[in-house]
């Protein structure tokens, strides 16, 4: 007899995220352990947006506002010598930090989750533990990111070179639909990129091996990551309107990074467990509670769906006793 396929849910996994938030942050209240997991927190989602990251929204008239005032137009023929080389060595500066803020990234990732599954405020130890499967996970991110800007460049400089010369390279229609395309790509890969730190932190594999297993997972069921991915938008919506009051109840304090994240750290938990909790449903090699197990119990069956209980996060080791 064929195993039965795993019922997968959308909105069950909604239930054990919010449960599991509850239980590791308020059951006990314990602020050292808030501040710490608040820290894994930040660096895991300081490029998911501004919901809990500061960022200046620059107007476009900024670059060129003294040269207007003066009635003149900037032009680097009539800069001084040294400008060039400036602009060169800031541009360098400015991706050597971006860079290094990916890293941190990505190896945030896994320390948020393994704080997550292992119910505990802890930097050191998933950093030194998780630190290969956290820079592969940055290579995959830089290789993603650096055929984005190839592809996102290229169609942007063959439209404006178009534009300029009066004498489009290719058709608009063509440069729209290539232009969807992308965008349709982009929005499957970020959500495979998802799923990838979850696989990786259970079945300690490379990313290009997790990014093939969530991608089997994904053309095996469409239909179920398309509603999820279509509920978690929704989710973050209202994340993001929730963090749009807080800053504004806080006047801008929780829009300062690390900070604003501390203040908003359940709902930044809850959505970082959210896809933890759906692709739990799938079996055992995706359900990253199960590295939290005891060794004396069997591993669960793939075949055989997890319960949709709250996953089992352990319990904080107790305190030492008073001397």
């Amino acid at each position: 007899m064929e195993p039965s396929e795993p019922r997968i849910e959308i909105f069950a996994p909604f239930g054990e995220a919010f449960e599991t938030t509850k239980k590791i942050l308020f059951q006990p209240f314990d602020l050292g352990k808030w501040f710490v997991i608040g820290f894994a927190a930040w660096l895991a989602t300081m490029f998911s947006g501004s919901v809990f990251n500061y960022r200046r929204s620059y107007n476009p008239g900024d670059w060129n506002w003294k040269a207007q005032t003066a009635g003149d137009h900037f032009s680097l023929h009539d800069a001084p010598p040294w400008v060039l080389p400036l602009i060169i060595g800031g541009g360098l500066l400015v991706l050597a930090i971006v860079v290094l803020l990916l890293w941190l990234n990505s190896r945030g990732r896994f320390m948020f989750t393994d704080c997550i599954v292992r119910n505990r405020g802890a930097i050191a130890e998933p950093w030194r533990e998780y630190h290969t499967e956290g820079n592969r996970y940055f290579l995959l991110q830089v290789v993603i990111t650096i055929l984005s800007m190839i592809i996102f460049g290229g169609l942007v400089l063959i439209f404006v070179l178009g534009w300029h010369w009066k004498n489009p390279l290719l058709p608009l229609p063509i440069i729209i639909l290539l232009g969807v395309t992308f965008f349709l790509v982009a929005i499957v890969v970020g959500l495979i990129m998802k799923f990838i730190v979850p696989v990786m932190y259970r079945q300690r594999c490379p990313a290009t091996d997790a990014f093939r297993t969530v991608w089997q997972l994904v053309v095996a069921h469409p239909g179920v990551f398309v509603l999820f991915g279509l509920f978690y938008i929704l989710l973050y919506i209202a994340g993001t309107m929730i963090g749009c009051i807080a800053a504004c109840v806080t006047c801008c304090v929780a829009a300062v990074p690390y900070i604003g994240t501390v203040i908003l750290l359940p709902l930044v938990m809850f959505l970082f467990t959210y896809p933890l909790c759906f692709i739990r449903q799938f079996g055992d090699p995706y359900d990253v509670w199960a590295v939290a197990r005891p060794a004396t119990l069997p591993a669960a069956d793939p075949s055989v769906p997890p319960s949709l209980s709250i996953p089992p996060v352990q319990e904080p080791p107790p305190p030492p006793p008073a001397l």
